[in-house]
């Protein structure tokens, strides 16, 4: 046979593109899940029955915001990526959509009179919509929710959308609405308002409420976790620049870079008059912080000034730290986990010996170490004579700085609440911070000497002496190296109010030994109380 008349052939491959889905499969995955959340389940014990029609609209909800996640990184799929037939889209189009479920059946049902008081709540002329669950705001529930805003005769000067996700349509109703009333506004709450909807869409409903807001007088302004970033500022531009007697600015969880910090500098008109700045919770960093710093150096009424969690690190530390000089009415400051380091720790002591007013301070996570806490130290003992708070946990502070330290505590009669915890104080610098609040603070309620390297002489000091107080609330020894025998003793102490000691669960009895000798440490204990026990904490004349 001659097989030269036979052509070479091959297989056809069929493709078959998995996303994006049809209509028809989206919808059905919207029924399929309205059943599962009305479906009896031990969820449904616990946190209760959604209702087909809660049901309906969140699972509506969540298969718009699974979908989109999963179109974004479909689109977002390098050109030519072999076998991208959108098997990865669809995988995290279920992950998305499971995870969401969940979370809607763990807030469980929304209880009548909840709905009816997110609408109606009226509350010193607020009207609130952040009552029950997070939901989402179409164009008929926008013209219902804020109907009470359409009364001529509404007397609202406060209002807070927190909780409520608007969209486009949404947005119109509402920005009609604010437009009308917006000369009576002085409080305007907008923070997570924009939740789940599409970048594009959320900066065009950050725009149209700052153009309906614009030229209106508040005094309080909060625009906290939306995900601003500099573009979320700059749609806002219109209503912050705008705002000349603002008091109280809120700006936390809002990815505040380093330009974002720059445009909020830039737009801002005014802030002779503010007394409330936050900045909790963003990627500021060194060069943001400056920016930060040369709004608070206007601030002269500034008395709460918080910028926690926001990677800040020495230079942006000593700037913050030269700019809070200038704030003397400052009642409140939260410095906490950021990257100070010393450097940053001796600036800001510099600045803390002028600020009498202080009441509350949170320096934690500064990594502050013992150079740090005793210029702090010194610092205080010079000022703040009514502090209330003092927070240093997470510092690295060892005994070797816990005498001037000892000393700022011994000078503050008013406190009430003592944070210390995750340091190296051990049993020495324990029994001397017991000493330190022995005297006076009839105001003391809370001390944190947790996660220490504390052993059974602490443990008993600091017991013996709060146990004194009236007022006294909760002492936490928890994460240290007490014996079995210390613990049981401390249990025996606090047996006539147990309710005023933290848990013991994560005391390690085993733990290692500060000098290697460990088998020597609890019969030193009785010897070193002897010889703490006379110290006298020095403090400095006023």
């Amino acid at each position: 046979m001659d097989h030269s008349s036979f052509k070479k052939t091959t297989p056809t491959v069929l493709s078959v593109k998995m996303w994006p889905p049809s209509k028809t499969t989206r919808q059905m995955l919207v029924e399929r899940m309205t059943n599962n959340l009305t479906a009896p389940s031990i969820f449904s014990r616990k946190y209760g029955l959604l209702t087909p029609q809660q049901a309906e609209q969140d699972a509506k909800r969540i298969e718009d915001l699974a979908f989109s996640s999963a179109n974004k990184h479909f689109q977002n799929q390098p050109d030519g990526v072999a076998n991208d037939d959108g098997t990865s889209a669809v995988q995290i189009y279920a992950k998305e959509s499971s995870k969401l479920m969940l979370e809607a059946i763990k807030q469980g049902p929304i209880p009548k009179e909840v709905q009816i008081q997110s609408t109606t709540r009226r509350e010193d002329s607020l009207f609130d919509l952040s009552g029950g669950r997070r939901a989402f705001i179409d164009e008929a529930q926008a013209h219902e929710l804020l109907k009470p805003l359409t009364d001529p005769t509404n007397s609202y000067t406060k209002i807070r959308f927190t909780n409520r996700s608007f969209g486009s349509e949404a947005a119109k109703v509402a920005v009609n609405i604010l437009f009308s009333i917006k000369d009576h506004l002085t409080e305007v709450d907008l923070s997570d308002f924009v939740a789940g909807r599409p970048e594009a869409e959320a900066l065009e409903v950050m725009s149209m409420f700052s153009s309906a807001l614009e030229g209106s007088k508040l005094r309080c302004l909060d625009l906290s976790d939306n995900a601003l970033g500099e573009k979320g500022i700059r749609a806002f531009a219109s209503l912050i620049e705008s705002q000349r007697d603002l008091e109280e600015l809120y700006l936390m969880n809002d990815g505040i870079s380093e330009d974002a910090a720059k445009a909020v500098r830039e737009m801002l008109p005014s802030t002779a008059r503010i007394k409330v700045l936050q900045f909790h919770n963003n990627m500021t960093g060194d060069e943001g912080a400056v920016a930060i710093a040369e709004i608070v150096k206007k601030c002269p009424s500034l008395e709460d000034f918080r910028c926690s969690s926001t990677r800040i690190g020495a230079d942006g530390g000593v700037a913050l730290a030269e700019a809070i000089e200038c704030c003397r009415r400052l009642k409140k400051l939260d410095l906490r986990d950021n990257m100070f380091g010393v450097e940053g720790g001796i600036a800001l002591a510099k600045s803390l010996s002028v600020l009498n007013e202080l009441s509350e301070i949170y320096m934690s996570y500064l990594n502050l170490e013992d150079e740090g806490t005793e210029a702090i130290s010194e610092a205080l003992i010079k000022s703040a004579p009514s502090l209330q708070v003092l927070e240093l946990a997470g510092n690295d502070i060892t005994v070797k700085s816990v005498g001037r330290l000892a000393a700022c505590i011994a000078s503050k009669q008013c406190l009430s609440k003592l944070n210390l915890s995750e340091n190296e104080l051990k049993d020495e610098g324990s029994i001397l911070i017991a000493k330190a609040i022995e005297e006076g603070h009839d105001q003391l309620v809370e001390v944190d000497m947790s996660t220490n390297m504390m052993r059974r002489a602490g443990a008993r000091a600091l017991a013996q002496t709060v146990l004194e107080k009236q007022s006294f609330k909760v002492l936490n020894i928890n994460g240290n190296f007490i014996s079995e025998e210390g613990v049981d003793e401390v249990n025996e102490m606090f047996k006539d109010s147990p309710e005023k000691l933290g848990l013991l669960d994560d005391n390690n009895p085993e733990g290692e030994d500060f000098d290697d000798e460990e088998e020597e440490e609890e019969e030193k204990d009785s010897e070193m109380e002897a010889k703490l026990g006379g110290m006298k904490i020095k403090q400095e004349e006023e």
